[in-house]
């Protein structure tokens, strides 16, 4: 099968970047300088400019603001520091692994292959990937396809490749509930686990496998690597298509006096260098980094070993809260001790041990359950360097249901288990964890970011006291050193197309949301691997909506000032508000090109590479 990818084979991840202890100082001094502003600003916000006139529209950009804020200091608090866990020699042997032990033999490790319905052709380039895995010692490397799909073709690809085939009978707990199947009939030390579509590189074992010299690190995370992402169109190219040579002759105009201007480049934002390389990375320092699932290495011993305790947990849980009812139904002060062992029996009979959460997010909900352990320090490490390489979705529908399930999980675990009031964890570790679990409530303030430039373009009543001198100096102290301290703490990493790219996220996140606000379950899609055909104008419509109304009400308002006719605008409104929504239209478009984005055939390309290379 000729896969679209086949092209980008030649493709090298990029390197993790380099800390620099000057440049971490740097952006400490202002982070803390954005935070301190940051606090003046809402402060006189609440007590001084709220439009009295318009309450209505004053107190939600308030609480906007306010909420925007408590996920600043959460990054912030994210970003901090950097303590990358030094690289160590890779063990020799089992007991160099564990405090104790008197067993004498080489490491065992089992490469898991979890699949549904992806075709055999695309897992076979996933294995032969595998079974190209070095290590400096002896090692007993076992490779498992876990077949969700029961498929024949699947079980001879095994055979065909001399790999193990693990399938079962009912797809209960999916992912999480397949892995926990394959626990129960493998005995290796370590597990790494891969999507179908994951090709790991020959240094993922020597390069991860010392950290596990500490008997207390409980998974390694690895970070996750499109090498498939769209290098996109040059823009004379993209306007000759459209227009001809007149189109071409306007592209290059442009570029000139611009630099080069690249279209449909990475159309999704699914770059993920900056969640790995700066969020993940900069949580090593309190040990709070999560697992991703993929390109992740676990220690057998610590997923068993906490699922066990929850398991307890569990069912000491349910137990009490039934003898609970029991008590209140009976008006008894204790419930009888036959009747009481007998409900822990059937409790017990009635729960499932799952290894690996039977959850839409089982990936962060186990490292949830490992950093709570009370009796085991676990540790968690993320890994700065790519050892693998994945698909990234190549259409918008794909996306949509990727990034649903995402937000809906890290929801779902937030509203009914969250982690801050668990037992176990340090207050940083929470802090980071809120971090995570915060910014997918953001749809929620995001809308009022959206909506209010909108509401003044067409009203002229204004969210606050005035727009004159005294806002600003409150107002643009706040906002330059809050780009400053991104812009230094995300070390070059570029980091504005994921702002807008997350401001345009939000009728996926607030779906997510009310689908757990009414108890329904996050479904649990596998992600196609195939650009799905079409176009997907129809997942775009609130954001065209809202791209429509802040153009409109932009016009509309800046010809009410000029001509006097109506309004009563202010110029230093209609300059801020005119930034702020032309941000909030860039990231509108961003989603809506997404929609329409389909990957340039052969011949474009080739047509393409030859009109700038002979400057056509």
């Amino acid at each position: 099968m000729d896969f679209y990818f086949k092209e980008f084979e030649y493709r090298k991840p990029p390197e993790p970047v380099p800390h620099s202890m000057s440049r971490e100082l740097l952006y400490q001094y202002l982070a803390t300088c954005n935070l301190t502003l940051g606090i003046w600003y809402l402060w006189w916000r609440w007590t001084y400019a709220l439009n009295y006139e318009a309450m209505w529209f004053s107190l939600p950009l308030a609480f906007a603001e306010s909420c925007a804020f408590i996920g600043s200091m959460l990054f912030t608090f994210n970003l901090w520091k950097t303590k990358d866990e030094p690289r160590r020699e890779p063990p020799h042997k089992i007991a160099e692994c564990v405090h104790e032990t008197d067993e004498d033999r080489p490491i065992s490790v089992d490469v898991f292959f979890p699949t549904y319905d992806e075709e055999p052709d695309l897992v076979r380039l996933s294995i032969l990937d595998a079974q190209k895995i070095r290590y400096p010692h002896d090692i007993e490397m076992k490779i498992f396809i876990l077949d969700d799909g029961k498929r024949p073709a699947m079980e001879a690809l095994a055979a065909e490749m001399g790999v193990e085939y693990i399938t079962r009978e009912g797809n209960v707990g999916f992912k999480a509930g397949n892995l926990r199947n394959a626990l129960e009939q493998t005995y290796g030390d370590f597990i790494v686990i891969c999507d179908a579509d994951t090709r790991p590189f020959p240094t993922i074992l020597e390069h991860t496998l010392g950290y596990f010299r500490d008997p207390d690190v409980a998974w390694v995370q690895t970070p996750q690597w499109f090498f498939d992402l769209p290098e996109g169109e040059r823009l004379p190219h993209w306007l000759g298509k459209k227009m001809g040579g007149f189109g071409r002759l306007i592209g290059r105009g442009v570029e000139r006096l611009y630099g080069p201007v690249t279209l449909g480049e990475d159309p999704f934002v699914n770059d993920p260098q900056m969640f790995y390389d700066v969020i993940q990375r900069r949580r090593n320092w309190v040990n709070a980094s999560f697992c991703c699932g993929a390109g992740s290495i676990h220690r057998r011993e610590a997923v068993m070993e906490a699922a066990l305790r929850a398991y307890s947990e569990q069912i000491s849980k349910e137990h009490d809260e039934v003898e609970r009812q029991i008590r209140k139904l009976t008006k008894e002060k204790t419930v009888d001790k036959d009747i009481s062992n007998n409900l822990r029996q059937e409790i017990l009979f009635d729960t499932e041990f799952t290894p690996y959460k039977f959850h839409v997010s089982e990936d962060i909900y186990t490292s949830i359950v490992l950093h709570s352990d009370t009796e085991r320090t676990w540790r968690s490490i993320q890994h700065p360097q790519v050892e693998s390489k994945m698909l990234s979705p190549q259409d918008l529908q794909t996306w949509t249901v990727q990034r649903f399930k995402y937000s809906g999980g890290s929801i779902d675990i937030f509203m009914n288990d969250n982690p801050l009031f668990r037992k176990g964890m340090t207050l940083k570790q929470k802090l980071m964890y809120g971090a995570s679990f915060w910014s997918n409530l953001s749809a929620i303030w995001n809308i009022i970011f959206l909506a209010c430039p909108i509401i003044y373009f067409l009203t002229s009543i204004a969210p606050v006291s005035a727009y004159d001198t005294t806002f600003y100096l409150h107002f643009l102290p706040f906002v330059l050193t809050a780009e400053l301290a991104m812009m230094i703490g995300t070390w070059g990493v570029a980091g504005y197309k994921g702002k807008t790219n997350f401001l345009s996220f939000f009728p996926v996140n607030l779906r997510a949301l009310w689908t757990v606000l009414r108890g329904r379950k996050i479904s649990f899609p596998t992600t196609p691997k195939e650009r799905q055909s079409g176009t997907f104008f129809k997942m775009i419509i609130p954001q065209f909506t809202v791209f429509v109304l802040s153009l409109f009400s932009m016009c509309f308002a800046w010809v009410g000032y000029a001509s006097g006719a109506y309004g009563s605008y202010s110029f230093g409104g209609l300059v801020l508000n005119s930034f702020w929504i032309i941000n909030n239209m860039m990231a509108m478009w961003g989603m809506i090109a997404a929609a329409f984005w389909s990957p340039p055939t052969d011949k474009e390309q080739e047509q393409g590479s030859e009109e700038l290379e002979y400057g056509i």
